[in-house]
């Protein structure tokens, strides 16, 4: 794994500026289509999906969009963990469709149950038939459920992942509340690719924020299916400044991958044998793409999505543009913001595919924010490109590892600012 560049103070924050501009406004090429007229489906309202149908509507007002979503309030995964230490409300995480009906999207609030690509259509549960000229798919991701043994559905509701935002997000948390001081929290971190993936170091820093105002003898355990994770230097000097020893960290070297799950027990046993007792258990399991994904032809082996990097159309299914989580768009992580900027893409390739028109040049960018204490914030950068049919990193790094008190509260108030900006940008509504 490439090591991240470490930025001085001065370069990270000209990067975090330039980074979270083309977030929020990427792709402002002159030329593109706006005269073209055509049927766009789009399933999915989170990052991905509610922000290519939002700029494929902006893009040429012409184009009839329609966004699947069962859930008429999104609750986004990123900010959740400060929901999880009590630094914000769960209703925080909330975001309407209000806004996107007002620019002209019709929102219809159901399942996708099946996608014929012959015949360029999507059927939904209610059974509606949507057809289509170009169908977008940001289905995120499900759960290779029974691929970590003795970790299923049943199993989630004993030992949450709360890697989807909803029921199991409070389940963790009311979990949390119910633990007992001198109790242990125990992770299970899973393997590469899975979604966020500063997300599960973040969880932990907010959880041992919660213990360490609330249940001060607790202790929390991370088992881990890696030896490196994202942002590793900047969390373990974070986690020893702020809380000691109560977070410990076993990679997979020393025996940290986790092969079984005793959910009804609360313990998990790792590759040598050895039997860990939790009082509260938080499991994420290995992961691929959302269901609708695999049904409409779109995933390989991997059950991840391969794509065009220039426009995020499938590799295997023509007219299907596929963002966020569920691809394989590597080396991008799979992040909100990563989701936001691909979707941005894919919109500019569908608008100007409609008009008969070539894609234009595609350029990416992500910021991260992670919060380790209420005023200690890092975070991570990157630009991308594409060169030579492949999608290549441009410049990027991480926050600087000497920075001082005052630098990390900016960072954290600089998250807090991007989740503003970016739910703003995407469901038009403030955080």
């Amino acid at each position: 794994m490439k090591s991240p560049a470490t930025f001085t103070r001065r370069q990270w924050l000209s990067r975090v500026g330039q980074t979270t501009a083309a977030g929020v406004a990427l792709l402002s090429v002159p030329g593109l289509a706006r005269a073209a007229a055509g049927q766009v489906v789009v399933i999915g309202g989170g990052f991905g999906g509610a922000t290519a149908a939002r700029y494929i509507k902006q893009r040429n007002p012409a184009i009839q969009v329609t966004l699947v979503e069962p859930s008429r309030t999104f609750y986004t995964c990123p900010f959740t963990n400060l929901y999880l230490a009590g630094l914000r409300t769960f209703e925080q995480q909330g975001h309407g469709f209000d806004d996107l009906r007002a620019a002209g999207i019709t929102v219809v609030h159901d399942v996708a149950t099946a996608v014929d690509t012959t015949g360029k259509k999507v059927t939904l549960s209610q059974g509606q038939v949507l057809p289509y000229d170009k169908l977008l798919l940001s289905p995120g991701i499900d759960f290779r459920w029974g691929a970590l043994q003795g970790y299923d559905q049943a199993a989630a509701e004993l030992a949450p992942h709360a890697w989807k935002a909803g029921d199991q997000t409070r389940l963790l948390k009311r979990q949390l509340d119910a633990m007992r001081d001198g109790g242990t929290f125990v992770m299970v971190a899973p393997e590469n690719p899975f979604r966020c993936p500063p997300g599960p170091y973040e969880r932990v820093s907010m959880v041992a924020h919660y213990l360490k105002q609330n249940k001060p003898k607790s202790k929390i355990l991370i088992l881990d299916a890696k030896d490196a994770f994202s942002k590793q230097g900047l969390f373990q000097d974070g986690w020893k400044k702020h809380y000691g020893d109560l977070i410990e960290w076993v990679p997979m070297s020393k025996d940290g991958k986790v092969v079984r799950v005793d959910a009804k027990n609360l313990s998990v046993e790792t590759e040598f044998g050895q039997i860990h007792k939790a009082d509260v258990l938080n499991v994420i399991p290995p992961q691929k793409a959302g269901a609708i994904a695999e049904k409409a032809g779109v995933t390989n082996a991997s059950g991840w999505v391969p794509i065009k990097p220039d426009t995020f159309e499938s590799e295997l299914v023509a007219d299907v543009y596929v963002v966020g989580d569920a691809t394989i768009a590597s080396p991008m992580p799979k992040s909100g913001f990563v989701a936001n900027t691909q979707g941005k893409v894919a919109a500019a390739a569908i608008v100007n595919a409609l008009a008969g028109k070539p894609a234009a040049q595609a350029s990416f960018a992500n910021t991260c924010y992670s919060l380790i204490a209420p005023d200690y914030g890092i975070s991570v950068g990157h630009l991308y490109g594409v060169a030579q049919g492949k999608i290549v990193e441009a410049s990027g790094g991480v926050s600087p590892k000497e920075a001082d008190a005052t630098f990390r509260k900016l960072e954290a108030q600089y998250g807090e600012a991007w989740y503003k900006a970016i739910t703003r940008d995407i469901w038009g509504t403030r955080a």
